[in-house]
């Protein structure tokens, strides 16, 4: 099964179970990968949390929705202020490659490929069976490039919640009918 969506920035469901959504960010390639790995940045588009670069190293990551944007938007119900996950690094070849596993998952990996002056970021998520958490996933990592991507261009991002909302529903449709 291969469930294209029509814009470049939506993700693409590339097996059953397999999310790969990609995006052209500004670079330079460090700058992006300081952004996966630094637990301050992290913390500005996803999720904070040490990380040492090592494979087998932990990793946890907090995630604090709330402070991404300002406002936050409206939170959706069943969501709480906080989570909070142990994944390890799987893989890793600074600048170019993280993978890390993810719940019970198999697991995501962000690729970094320099273009010119942009970076193309693809991230890689596998096994998520369950298609509500499929649902979830695709609008979840789609909401936190779009905040990723608006602070290495400078702008504001939509506030964080009722990006996720919105685009909850268009993946809804797009994956689903």
């Amino acid at each position: 099964m291969n469930i294209m969506l029509a814009e470049d920035n939506y993700g693409v469901v590339t097996e059953p179970a397999t999310l790969t959504i990609t995006r052209l960010l500004p670079g330079p390639i460090e700058r992006i990968w300081s952004y996966l790995t630094d637990s301050d940045l992290r913390r500005q588009w996803l999720a904070s949390g040490a990380m040492e670069q090592l494979a087998g190293a932990p990793v946890e990551l907090v995630w604090r929705n709330d402070e991404l944007t300002d406002p936050p938007g409206e939170r959706p119900e069943g969501f709480g202020d906080e989570h909070r996950m142990t994944c390890e690094v799987i893989a890793i070849d600074a600048p170019r490659l993280l993978s890390i596993s993810w719940g019970s998952t198999g697991g995501v990996t962000f690729a970094l490929q320099q273009k010119g002056d942009e970076v193309l970021l693809t991230i890689v998520h596998k096994r998520v069976e369950d298609p509500s958490v499929l649902l979830n996933v695709s609008a979840g990592w789609h909401s936190h490039i779009d905040v990723l991507e608006a602070r290495l261009r400078g702008t504001t991002a939509a506030p964080h919640w009722d990006n996720f909302a919105q685009l909850r529903s268009i993946y809804a449709e797009r994956l689903f009918g």
